[in-house]
């Protein structure tokens, strides 16, 4: 089921705060070629055009395509592709990703596509959902088995490994959070692949008055 663009674009003030976080922490150089991996409607990557203007933007949603090349400069290209099929003309300096990594479900593979993406010495600065995320919502809607994969840190640096990166960190970061609209946010962001969607919002929002949100932090050198 594809995704609202526009909608996630206006509530998803968590992630955009996130990106800050992990922009900050990037080590990104003006001149530095970046490839924003699983871009959504392009608001995280206006974050990483301040740094430098130099952007590949990439997401396998074509409503979040469509939603990106619309708010995006022109100088942007942005591709519609599978994250576990990339494949871009240039190396890049930096892949950066966040809240994506988690909805798929073969890190082996994903991650042997990242490494591919970097040039020798490129770096992989990225954040989505780890072990334990959004429990207190599972535990009202039931788990969903295979539409997310919540890794632990020290898998994922075995995977890293394994992916060609030479050096990888990997680590858990809790981020309880409350959305201005509760059931607007799970509807989008959480449950956006749910048929009964509005209806399971709604029944979280009536039980909980935060998101148990555990993030994943990763920075790892091809």
């Amino acid at each position: 089921m594809s995704w609202d663009a526009a909608t996630y674009e206006k509530v998803a003030d968590p992630q955009s705060e996130w990106a800050r976080e992990i922009v900050a922490r990037s080590g990104i150089k003006r001149g530095d070629l970046v490839l924003d991996a699983g871009c959504g409607g392009g608001r995280v990557t206006q974050q990483l055009l301040a740094l430098t203007p130099n952007v590949i933007a990439v997401d396998a949603d074509a409503n979040m395509v469509a939603r990106a090349r619309e708010t995006l400069p022109e100088s942007v290209p942005v591709y519609h592709q599978d994250l576990l099929e990339l494949d871009v003309p240039d190396k890049v300096d930096v892949v950066f990703s966040c809240a994506v990594l988690h909805w798929i479900t073969d890190h082996e593979r994903l991650l042997e596509r990242l490494h591919a993406a970097l040039k020798p010495g490129g770096r992989l600065v990225a954040q989505c959902g780890g072990y334990g995320n959004i429990q207190n919502v599972l535990d009202i809607v039931g788990e969903r088995p295979g539409r997310w994969f919540y890794a632990k840190p020290d898998e994922t640096e075995a995977r890293l490994r394994g992916a060609g990166f030479r050096q990888a960190r990997a680590w858990l970061e809790p981020k309880p959070t409350v959305p201005s609209d509760m059931v607007t946010f799970i509807e989008t962001v959480i449950l956006h692949k749910d048929p009964d969607r509005h209806a399971n919002a709604e029944r979280v929002a009536a039980q909980i008055d935060h998101i148990d949100y555990v993030r994943l932090n990763i920075e790892a050198t091809a």
